[in-house]
């Protein structure tokens, strides 16, 4: 048995999830950050509100940057 409380197992999922979802972005630019978003949903076993927070961190816009 896992010693770990179910929070802080959804809590290192989460932070696994970050993990990955910034490198993968990072490495593959011409990925839909929907699709990287879905494919997180399985990887980790995220759930529905998960999902969206990652979405939420990765959607700052990339366009307003001054040149």
């Amino acid at each position: 048995m896992s010693a770990q409380s179910p929070v802080q197992t959804k809590s290192d999922k989460l932070k696994k999830a970050l993990i990955w979802m910034g490198e993968t972005l990072r490495d593959h630019p011409e990925k839909q950050r929907q699709a990287v978003v879905r494919e997180a949903a399985f990887r980790f076993d995220l759930t529905p509100a998960e999902c969206e927070f990652l979405d939420q961190q990765f959607s700052a816009p990339e366009a307003g940057s001054p040149s």
